[in-house]
């Protein structure tokens, strides 16, 4: 597993070993980042359900000023922390241990990252519905499986657009109201209302 662009392009990372984590795939953590180019620079990342921390770890390689890790395992947590030491970055992250329920609402950043097991599909609805009431602007990107549909709308949270790339996809959602610029959080404008990346 390495590091797509930015700061620490082409650097190596720790992963865990057997099928505790599902890394994303570097071609959907590509059009991830390139899909938030204009916007990440400054911005606070938080990655849900870290695994080994390669999502978030990217957001500060393209430029966040912060990134938040959330993962309950204490092995890939582990291992998180010794990939974010590899790279000197310890003091422009935090790791929370816990679960996604319980820790998510204690948490505030500008961009959120979900990416729960595919098979537990009640996590979806859980970590987005929570985001959907406490979020106040801002952009939030859930990783599922394809043929996983997710709903349109969580609260306030209201979906912008789907990348698909074979099994995976990703799902962006804004709060309403901020989706054509309030100035609450990072814009993607135009970006956001482009046609689906095809497998």
């Amino acid at each position: 597993m390495r590091v797509i662009g930015g700061e620490f392009r082409s650097r190596r990372l720790k992963a865990v070993p057997g099928d505790l984590v599902r890394p994303t795939p570097d071609r959907l953590r590509e059009s991830l980042f390139n899909i938030l180019a204009p916007v990440i620079e400054g911005k606070v990342f938080l990655d849900a359900y870290a695994g080994t921390g390669a999502v978030g770890i990217e957001a500060l390689s393209r430029g966040a000023a912060k990134a938040i890790f959330l993962e309950k395992h204490r092995e890939a947590a582990e291992i998180l922390q010794e990939n974010l030491a590899s790279l000197g970055v310890l003091r422009r992250a935090a790791v929370v241990r816990g679960s996604v329920q319980l820790m998510l609402p204690r948490q505030a950043a500008d961009i959120v990252f979900l990416d729960p097991p595919y098979p537990k599909v009640k996590e979806y609805e859980m970590a987005l519905t929570i985001l959907g009431e406490q979020m106040e602007g801002g952009l939030v990107i859930a990783q599922h499986a394809t043929r996983q549909k997710l709903e349109e709308r969580y609260g306030r949270l209201v979906r912008t657009r789907v990348v698909k790339q074979g099994d995976n996809s990703l799902s962006f959602y804004q709060v309403e109201g901020s989706v054509a610029g309030d100035g609450d959080g990072p814009e993607v404008g135009d970006e956001l209302e482009g046609e689906d990346i095809a497998e």
